[in-house]
Formats: C-alpha cells, structure tokens, sequence
C-alpha cells in the first residue's frame, strides 16, 4: 500500500485526533507548579494539548521528547541531519460570537470548526499523519525526520528559545503554518511598546477612569472600552447625542450606556490576523477617534488622544510615524495597535510590525523615537525577529513547489514573501509551507476559525510529498 492509500484508510481518524486537540484550550496562561515539583511553564491548557500530541505521536510508533515541558518533536527515520517541521499547538484567545463551540471541533457542511483547526493544529496533525503514512508505507528516509512542537508561538516563543538552548537545530524544513505554494520570505517582525505617563490633574471636568483595547498583540482589536465620569450630567447627555451622530456619519458601531455614575463607552471592530491588519478594522482606533470630540480635565489625557489619531489612527502601513518602507520582494511595511491598556497613571499601546527584508529595525525605531519624544512618551522594545529571504529558484523552494503542484495541478500561483511570523524565523533554512491554499479565506486569530476537510486531507498528501523528497539523499540546500 502507497502512502497516498494510507493517509485516505487514515482520514476518519486524521479527523477524529485534530477533534480531540482542538478540545483543549491551549490558550498561554501562567506558569502551573504540580505536588510533584514540575512545572507547566504556559499553563495547563497548553500542556495537556502537548502531552496529547506525545500520546499520540507514542501510539504510532514513533520516538518522542519531551524537553522540560517547554516543548518537544517527534522522530521518524535515522540519518545525521535532520528535517525539521517545526509547527505550534499554542492558540489565541477564542474571542466572543462563534457559529460552534470554539473548543468543540464541531464539524460541519464540510468543515471542522474551532479555535487552532488552522493556526497551527490542523496543519501539526496534517505533518503528523505524513510522516505515519510514509512510516507505514516503509518509507526510510536518509535523514530523521523531526516534528517539532512548540508551545508559546503566539505570544513570546520562550518555549522554542529553550527548546533550542538543549537540542540540535534541525538542517533544512518548513513550518506549516503559512500559505501554499510556499513562503520563500517573511517580512521582518518587531513587537514594541508606546508609553505615555499622566501627571495629576488639578481641573475640574469630565475625567477617563477606565481605557482598554485588544486581547493580543498580533490582532487586530476587535473590541474598546472607555469609562468616564463627570460631575455634570448635562455631559452625558452630549457624549450620547456624539455616539448617535458618529454611528450616522462614520458607519462605525460605538454604544454608550450609563454604569453606576459613570458612562460606559464601547467601540466595535473587525479582528484579524496582525499580519494584515487591512482586513479587520481596529476598534481601537474607531474608540480613539470617538474621544478626541470629548474634552477631558486632564490635558495629559487629551494630548495623548491627540497623538494617537494624528499619528496612529486608521493607519495600516505606519505612515504617521515615518516608517511606511517598501520593497520589491515584499512590499510595505505593516503596523498594528493590537493592545491598549490604562491605569489612570499611564496609557500603554503595544504595536506589532511587520518590515520589508531589505530593511533593520533599527530604521524603525530611528523614525518612531523623536516622534514620541515630543509628545513626553516612552518606547519599550519587546519581540524582534529578522527577516527570512530564500531565493524562489533555490532547491528547498523548488522542491516545496514541486511537491504543491503535484496534488494541485496549481501552475499559476508563485512563491510568497508574507508579513506573518512564523517559527521559520527561529532555526536557519527553514520556510513557510502551508496549509492556507490560494483563494481560501483566512480566519486565523478570527471567529469561526475552520479549516475544510477536503483541504485538510489535501496538505496531508502535500506534506507527505515534500517530506519524501527533503528525506532523499540527492537532495541538498
């Protein structure tokens, strides 16, 4: 029996282990200390999802790690290099108005719903399933075939830094967790912070006690809130006739409702993935814009609005803060507002960029800095990964490619350079491979996240190709 025929006998149970994944809510939360002295160090949910994937991956045959709970592979083959695959079984929060249970794996018209079916355990289960066909098909690769599981990719990648910090980089490999045909580049990816402190106010007015935006820093914020108050209750009146003139002429959903004796004031948004923050809509943004037509007592408060309008705002390609790079592998660079956070002492943005390959983010922050200067704030440097660049004619893309077009038939569509990052930016020679088709809709980091059936069994086949080929001796980087 081929591989092909393998992975088809294998679909119902394919289907039934990304269920059973998909179930665990491997959101990060803090670390967990067992009676037995060990350490959870991303929180249960995540832990149980990969001791999960080690059951399973056991079940199979194959030999497994597990490095310090801070995340592990799974083996097939023998040989002095290794290919990796690197994927993640960590998933952002859920969010609110799901079709399905986000954690249920309900399936349904064709489709498997839930929180990670395509970022990134649709695609983890799809590599392992690969490799058990290719295991029981008597395939023996001349290198050792490695899936790697990493454990916090959404958020700050300790896991993987560790991971690394005791165990070999792989060779060459891809990470599925992507597009097709394949990703030959990714953009330059760098989180940081804007910080703003407020001085007490003496001035007697309309005061903000409560100011919060977004869940995670590669999202486009689906949601804000502002709590404010005021002595006068004439102002209330004013801020609802505001909300009721701004839903007319900007189309944008803002509410206002009264809490106690302040006024409660939320703006609704579009989530999406960071890396295009042109799909969603900010609702961060949208609150930004509804408070500069209100008049705060503190001037601090009101400065700091201002800025963040004239220089933020609506803005995708950072624009306001000078930083609009552009090149020709990749195109312009991307900018998200995906958190704010308030404490009636200081304000917090966090920002997510992606730049083009040919730049540093050095050429960022030489921009960004004398703009928040003069507004009295601070930058706090967080996340920084460089670009990954792989000419479209070398052999590892060719191959990836290759393997592609076999199953798709698919000519017309080229190698990508994507603003997303992935964990190609963590061990060399490694490139993005799927599992996202061209033309597919993308709802990853959105509600209704799903991942299609037929497709899922497609990046099986897919990925079972390229794993043949990365594992033959004549292939070479």
């Amino acid at each position: 029996m081929n591989f092909l025929e393998i992975i088809e006998k294998n679909e119902d149970l394919q289907i039934k282990t990304l269920q059973e994944l998909v179930s665990i809510k491997s959101v990060k939360e803090k670390p967990v200390f067992t009676r037995d002295g060990r350490m959870y160090p991303f929180g249960e949910g995540v832990q149980r999802a990969f001791e999960y994937m080690l059951g399973k991956a056991g079940e199979m045959g194959f030999t497994t790690e597990n490095v310090d709970n801070y995340g592990g592979h799974i083996d097939f083959g023998y040989g002095e290099e290794t290919v990796g695959i690197i994927g993640h079984l960590d998933v952002v929060p859920e969010g609110e108005n799901w079709s399905f249970d986000p954690y249920g794996g309900a399936v349904s018209e064709g489709y498997i719903y839930g929180r990670g079916t395509t970022d990134d355990k649709g695609p983890v289960v799809a590599a392992l399933f690969a490799m058990k066909a290719l295991k029981d098909a008597g395939f023996e690769p001349s290198r050792k075939i490695r899936l790697i599981l990493g454990l916090d990719e959404e958020t700050d990648w300790d896991g993987i830094s560790h991971y690394f910090s005791r165990v070999k980089r792989p060779d060459f490999g891809f990470t599925p967790d992507a597009d097709f045909p394949a990703i030959n580049g990714e953009k330059g990816l760098t989180n940081f912070s804007i910080v703003r402190k407020f001085e007490k106010s003496q001035n007697k007015g309309l005061e903000l006690s409560r100011l919060s935006g977004g869940t995670a820093v590669n999202m486009v914020p689906e949601k804000a809130r502002a709590v404010v108050r005021a002595d006068d209750r004439d102002r209330y009146a004013a801020i609802r006739t505001r909300a009721e003139n701004f839903r007319t002429e900007r189309g944008f959903r803002i509410h206002v409702k009264g809490v106690g004796k302040s006024l409660e004031i939320t703006a609704e948004g579009k989530a999406a993935h960071g890396a295009v923050p042109e799909e969603g809509l900010n609702a961060v943004s949208v609150l930004m814009e509804f408070l500069s037509g209100l008049n705060f007592a503190n001037d601090d408060i009101n400065s700091f609005i201002d800025f963040y309008n004239k220089y933020l705002g609506f803005r995708v390609n950072g624009e306001g803060l000078g930083i609009d790079f552009c090149d020709e592998p990749s195109g312009r660079l991307t900018m998200n507002v995906g958190v704010m956070e308030y404490d009636k002492e200081a304000v917090t943005l966090k920002l997510n960029v992606r730049y083009p390959v040919t730049f540093s983010v050095d050429q960022i922050y030489d921009r960004v800095i004398p703009v928040i200067d003069r507004y009295g704030m601070g930058l706090v440097k967080e996340k920084h990964k460089k670009p990954v660049y792989m000419e479209k004619d070398s052999p590892m893309i060719t191959a990836l490619m290759e393997s592609y077009r076999k199953f798709t038939g698919d000519t017309e569509s080229q190698p990508l350079v994507i603003g997303g990052g992935t964990y190609a930016k963590s061990s060399d020679n490694i490139v993005g491979f799927g599992a996202l088709f061209p033309g597919d809709e993308d709802l990853m980091h959105q509600r209704d996240e799903r991942l299609s059936l037929d497709r899922f069994m497609l990046a099986t086949k897919i990925y079972a190709e390229a794993i043949y080929r990365l594992g033959q001796p004549e292939f070479k980087l």
